[in-house]
């Protein structure tokens, strides 16, 4: 079934109990991070319509009071069994909500308690349609929500987004390749990088952090929003400390122009991937915010293959997940 499919089966069975009123997105680290850019796009383009991103584990033993059969549930595990994630779309099931699951992994444990499902492509599908990007596909299911519940204007200008983002994506890969090895020689020996971002595509500055620098590569870091920056985290600046910052294009950009502009004064070590330069600005302003994220985090995989490759560090490498009880 088609997403378009599944919000249409979804909205007419909420009629009977007066309507699709909340919308979340349930996951745990990676997978929560790919719904930023869906959950950033409800609380900024609904205007009933609630929303929030929520952890699994946080979502059972703290529920939202809202959580009822006027709900939808999305929740999203790669392999389908993170048990929290999995306990979270049971619990939504109990509470009377509809669930869209999406899962790399047909036939996972989490299908059981899901009304619908999807699956997206992952970085190992050579050949995959940007499109269906872990980050983009709840965002579709987000804009059907709206368009089917309040409508959205900007409907036909994010279908011909989505027409446009695997030639976009694919010409930015090729684009950073050079620049990727750069980095990953320059910075392969540090002990802590810095991730940047803001609007729409924070997520992927967030999972850069927590899943590939400190789960991957065990590189401390962690993720700074460019409009909180002057507000504590600029103090940690200096000549030595590296940074990653992404540039967005979109209504947030001049948060990141801003900290570029202190960045460039006061350091010296900082990578800038620019979604402009990357051709983003191609998309439709009105829609453009919602394909950031999928921008960097595809880019970034070109990026993070060097940087493994570098440190001899390869991106499979665990010291505690799925080898020790947790």
């Amino acid at each position: 079934m088609e997403i378009k499919e599944m919000v249409e089966a979804v909205c007419e069975a909420k009629k009977e109990v007066g309507g699709l009123r909340q919308v979340y997105f349930v996951a745990c680290g990676g997978s929560l991070g790919a719904f930023y850019s869906a959950n950033y796009f409800l609380q900024r383009e609904a205007v009933g319509l609630r929303s929030a991103a929520v952890n699994s584990n946080e979502f059972v033993h703290e529920a939202p009071s809202a959580l009822d059969e006027r709900a939808l549930v999305v929740v999203c595990s790669h392999g389908g069994d993170t048990p929290e994630t999995v306990k979270a779309a049971e619990l939504a099931k109990k509470r009377g909500a509809s669930v869209i699951g999406m899962t790399y992994t047909p036939g996972s444990p989490l299908t059981e308690f899901c009304d619908y499902v999807t699956d997206y492509k992952f970085r190992t599908d050579l050949d995959r349609s940007f499109a269906e990007d872990k980050a983009l596909v709840p965002v579709t299911i987000a804009v059907e929500v709206l368009r089917q519940t309040e409508g959205f204007a900007g409907y036909e200008a994010y279908v011909d987004g989505l027409k446009k983002i695997d030639g976009i994506v694919r010409h930015a890969q090729e684009q950073v390749k050079e620049r990727a090895l750069r980095f990953a020689e320059t910075y392969k020996d540090d002990k802590i990088i810095y991730t940047m971002g803001s609007g729409a595509s924070y997520g992927a500055a967030y999972i850069q952090s927590i899943c590939i620098y400190m789960e991957m590569q065990w590189v401390n870091s962690s993720s700074i929003h460019t409009g909180e920056y002057f507000h504590g985290p600029f103090e940690i600046t200096d000549r030595n400390v590296p940074f990653l910052i992404q540039m967005s294009e979109g209504r947030t950009r001049e948060l990141d122009e801003r900290a570029l502009r202190f960045l460039k004064k006061y350091a010296a070590r900082y990578e800038v991937v620019d979604a402009k330069e990357l051709g983003l600005s191609t998309i439709d302003a009105s829609v453009v915010d919602y394909f950031n994220q999928t921008l960097f985090t595809c880019v970034y995989d070109i990026y993070n293959a060097a940087f493994a490759e570098a440190r001899k560090h390869p991106l499979s490498v665990r010291r505690y997940m799925w080898k020790v009880s947790y």
